[in-house]
């Protein structure tokens, strides 16, 4: 009955917003961070722990140690969109859904087809020198012996995404704040909306149809019109 009330809305909806997790793409083998499974609790044996490996300092302080990790724990070339990713496009394709708003890093809704979609952290696929701004691609970071430099300048070419002690790209987020304000639907995937600022974004939510799916609890399951804890990928399978 709960998944046809979510086909009900979707159907009556042209506004929809979706704002997603890790959870999406941890069902297409992609690890999330916390979870049992996840990268803090497999990652146990480093020498730095996960949070310092990903963080502003290891990349200009450890940066051979940095990109070992990086390569081995946070890109997964073999991935594939699943259920959610392929749903997801082709609510956008019905002209239904606006834009998704991620906070992953791998590309798997654009592989799915979907085009309005705001990085929050960033793309394993963006990489930059960090000297003269020239472009690589994930193939050049991933050839690279030890630390990808730039073949014009020498310059270090890092990822674009965000570390830790590095600030969200304020563009990105205000755009994802101004979607959500004006959404008329606004369905949260796959996050237990505790990491900030990413998690306050439902705060801009201004309407009634809060849906999220999730399979722990979050601190606006209160506030939700309808709330799934399941698996997200059969949960919006279910709505086509």
């Amino acid at each position: 009955m709960t998944i046809e009330k979510l086909k009900s809305i979707i159907n009556d909806s042209d506004n929809i917003i979706f704002f997603g997790g890790a959870g999406v793409s941890t069902e297409s083998h992609i690890p999330d961070f916390r979870s049992t499974a996840g990268l803090y609790n497999t990652s146990k044996n480093l020498k730095y722990p996960p949070e310092y490996m990903l963080s502003h300092t290891c990349y200009k302080r450890d940066t051979e140690d940095f990109f070992e990790f990086y390569r081995t724990k946070m890109i997964y070339t073999e991935a594939r969109p699943n259920l959610a990713h392929i749903t997801l496009a082709e609510l956008e394709r019905r002209r239904k859904l606006k834009s998704i708003i991620t906070q992953n890093i791998d590309g798997l809704h654009q592989m799915a087809g979907s085009k309005n979609v705001l990085e929050l952290h960033g793309s394993v696929h963006r990489n930059y020198c960090d000297r003269c701004n020239k472009f690589f691609s994930l193939d050049y970071v991933l050839r690279s012996h030890l630390v990808p430099t730039c073949d014009i300048c020498s310059g270090i070419v890092k990822p674009d995404v965000v570390l830790y002690e590095e600030s969200l790209n304020m563009n990105i987020l205000n755009k994802a704040i101004e979607y959500i304000r004006n959404a008329d639907v606004l369905i949260v995937g796959g996050t237990s909306l505790t990491v900030y600022p990413a998690a306050s974004l439902v705060e801009y939510y201004r309407g009634n149809k809060l849906i999220l799916i999730n399979k722990s609890e979050t601190q606006y399951d209160r506030r939700a019109l309808l709330n799934f804890n399941s698996s997200i990928g059969e949960v919006l399978g279910g709505i086509l």
